[in-house]
């Protein structure tokens, strides 16, 4: 009998292989970050049609290959549908994506960056939360979940509202993360300070970057 792993997981990337066969990598609850082949998920007529596509959120059913794992049955609760329409927001969480997908490894216990993805996708598509701040806020949660972040800057003129953000941003569980706002030039300083951690501590080049700084 064929043995099944249950997942709870996002699509973080979905590219398509072959003439009508998919391929998802997940960023899950229990195996990190995984790749999964998800067979003629491009014909119109398949289940899985709608269920692979980029940020749809759910329980997956997988069973394991020799080199890979291959889609029984998806579960989406959250499709992100409002994103397909907002090129602006859909590029930021093509950029978070692609953070995510930096940092994550399989076998990993990489939960806190599966919220942290999932809260943030969440936030753009709440209009009362500006995009860019959501950028930052992202920015700096990764580097603390991932044990890179540095602090407030040091020897550093940091006004009291972008320290006090810091701070929220380090300690604040993810679920209360997006719960605070700034003034436009507050923003502004936040994200300064996230650029330059971004290039000390994430060394690669994100694609998605390039779009985000032509809007």
């Amino acid at each position: 009998m064929q043995e099944y792993l249950i997942v709870t997981g996002i699509v973080i990337k979905s590219q398509p292989v072959g003439e009508s066969d998919r391929r998802i990598t997940l960023l899950t609850n229990s195996r990190g970050k995984i790749g999964v082949f998800a067979r003629g998920a491009r014909k119109p007529t398949s289940r899985f049609s709608g269920t692979t596509g980029s940020f749809c959120f759910g329980t997956f059913k997988l069973y394991e290959g020799r080199d890979s794992y291959t889609l029984a049955e998806a579960d989406i609760s959250n499709y992100f549908e409002d994103l397909m329409t907002d090129v602006e927001g859909a590029s930021y969480a093509a950029y978070f994506a692609e953070v995510a997908d930096y940092y994550c490894r399989e076998n990993n216990d990489e939960r806190d960056m599966m919220k942290l993805f999932y809260q943030s996708l969440r936030a753009l598509i709440n209009e009362n939360i500006p995009n860019r701040l959501i950028k930052s806020v992202y920015e700096i949660k990764a580097l603390v979940v991932n044990g890179e972040y540095p602090g407030v800057p040091e020897n550093a003129n940091v006004s009291d509202g972008v320290r006090m953000a810091m701070e929220h941003i380090a300690m604040s569980r993810i679920e209360k993360l997006y719960t605070f706002v700034l003034s436009d030039e507050s923003m502004d300083e936040l994200a300064k300070i996230a650029d330059k951690y971004r290039e000390k501590y994430m060394d690669t080049h994100f694609k998605s970057l390039e779009i985000l700084e032509m809007l």
